[in-house]
């Protein structure tokens, strides 16, 4: 989108971005009815922030303000390539159990070969114990980072009450799937680990360990006791 097209909306980033001192990214806006946002690319030179359209007519100029420097703090903290170098761990073992699997199957089909077997199902086994390692670290990086990104957001705007109604709206919009169409739920779920709110909410202790990003509620806790202080 260029200035002329969302004037509002450029204006945001411009002074936000003036304020942290960083590159503007691109700006787009994707024609969705679910309200939210979120940043992506390769490095903080080449960063693409797109909020919905569903976000812009939810949220008041404050609150918007608030989402859009949560998403900027993403892009200058280099979350994209912190959390790819954080999976490679995972990546790598899932590989290894693909090895596994192709020296069982090899080890099945030839007689005398049990040590084929053995020592197969223990390449699946370790690579299946590191991959649920990884993927648990790397979630509880990627909800430490959603924490670090609502206080960044917090402090450049100097407004966490704002941030944490527009968080309040956009998850109980979402998780309510109030007037959104449920074919824009499910091409959301899809990004569900970019976005400013998750789409699906974890529902017990189990899935919170293993949710990309932390409660709502715990979120609003700390942006409230940041309000406090401030």
């Amino acid at each position: 989108m260029t200035p002329e097209q969302e004037p509002e909306l450029h204006a945001i980033v411009d002074r936000l971005c003036a304020l942290g001192g960083m590159n503007k990214p691109t700006v787009a806006v994707a024609e969705s009815t679910v309200p939210n946002a979120c940043a992506v690319g390769r490095s903080k030179g080449n960063a693409t922030l797109c909020v919905t359209r569903g976000l812009l007519d939810t949220l008041e100029p404050q609150e918007l303000e608030g989402v859009i420097a949560h998403e900027l703090s993403h892009v200058a903290h280099g979350d994209a390539a912190v959390m790819t170098v954080a999976a490679f761990v995972g990546v790598m073992a899932g590989l290894v159990a693909r090895v596994g699997l192709r020296l069982v199957y090899i080890g099945g089909r030839a007689r005398g070969l049990w040590h084929i077997l053995v020592v197969a199902l223990g390449f699946i086994a370790l690579s299946a114990a590191t991959w649920f390692v990884s993927l648990m670290l790397t979630r509880s990086l990627s909800r430490y980072r959603e924490f670090a990104a609502d206080r960044s957001a917090a402090q450049l705007t100097g407004n966490p009450s704002a941030l944490a109604s527009a968080l309040t709206k956009v998850s109980a919009k979402v998780t309510g799937s109030g007037g959104i169409p449920q074919v824009d739920l499910r091409k959301a779920g899809a990004l569900n680990a970019f976005y400013f709110a998750p789409v699906t909410t974890a529902k017990t202790t189990a899935h919170h360990l293993l949710s990309t990003h932390p409660t709502t509620q715990a979120r609003l806790d700390r942006l409230l006791r940041m309000s406090a202080k401030m």
